[in-house]
């Protein structure tokens, strides 16, 4: 692992990088290769959150061909954060998550997954977790955003992580090519003005969330909060 915060120099694995504590993010885990799972492992990771939708969880021919035992050891959750088939969600963000500024409406229409995500984290508290998307930007980044304020980084730190992983898959497309035609790679003229309104919604979404007290009044219990900051080096709230 490098620096608290920065980028994961596990091998394969894309846009992946430390939020805090024992936690860190990352795009598909199906890019990692053996030895990926090797130092992951050796960092302490012990709980894969998958936060994508069953289907999407498949090896694609271009992926590395790795044995099941490389994660032995490591538990696997698929914990979605969205019904793809809802139309109250793809009225809003259309054919999937891609804006911060719909992540509050996200949430707010699923509280009791969230509450399955971070009861998820909770259960995991005694060795490291990453969580995961697709191309770990929005999904991951979204519960990401909500780890940093349980952690209490500022708004600055937030809006940072949400453009440290979009940089990051921009970058994948400019060498591997977007996964479909609703991406494209963006030049910096394009991409720097996106990232500071986007960096502003992401912070905007966790101040007027809250998410201690989201989740709380849906159904985590103060014990499993507790644990959650605990992984994130966080002290518990007396």
């Amino acid at each position: 692992m490098e620096k608290p915060g920065g980028p994961l120099n596990w091998d394969g694995a894309v846009n992946a990088w430390h939020v805090a504590g024992g936690v860190y993010r990352m795009g598909r885990r199906e890019w990692l290769t053996e030895a990926g799972w090797r130092q992951a492992l050796d960092d302490g990771v012990r709980t894969v959150i998958d936060l994508r939708n069953p289907h999407e969880a498949r090896r694609r021919d271009t992926d590395p061909d790795v044995p099941k035992e490389a994660w032995s050891g490591v538990t696997i959750m698929s914990v979605p954060t969205e019904d793809t088939d809802d139309p109250r969600v793809t009225n809003v963000s259309g054919p999937y998550l891609k804006d911060p500024a719909h992540y509050l409406h996200n949430v707010r229409l699923y509280p009791e997954k969230f509450v399955a995500i971070f009861r998820a984290l909770a259960d995991a508290a005694t060795g490291g977790v990453v969580i995961h998307c697709a191309a770990g930007r929005d999904r991951s980044g979204m519960v990401a955003a909500m780890l940093q304020d349980l952690a209490g980084d500022s708004d600055q730190d937030i809006a940072r992580g949400y453009e440290r992983a979009a940089r990051g898959i921009n970058e994948r497309y400019l060498t591997h090519g977007p996964p479909h035609d609703q991406e494209r790679y963006l030049v910096e003229t394009e991409l720097a003005p996106l990232l500071a309104e986007r960096g502003r919604a992401v912070a905007g979404f966790v101040r007027e969330l809250d998410t201690g007290g989201f989740l709380l009044r849906h159904g985590l219990t103060e014990p499993e909060l507790d644990a959650v900051r605990s992984l994130l080096g966080v002290p518990a709230v007396l």
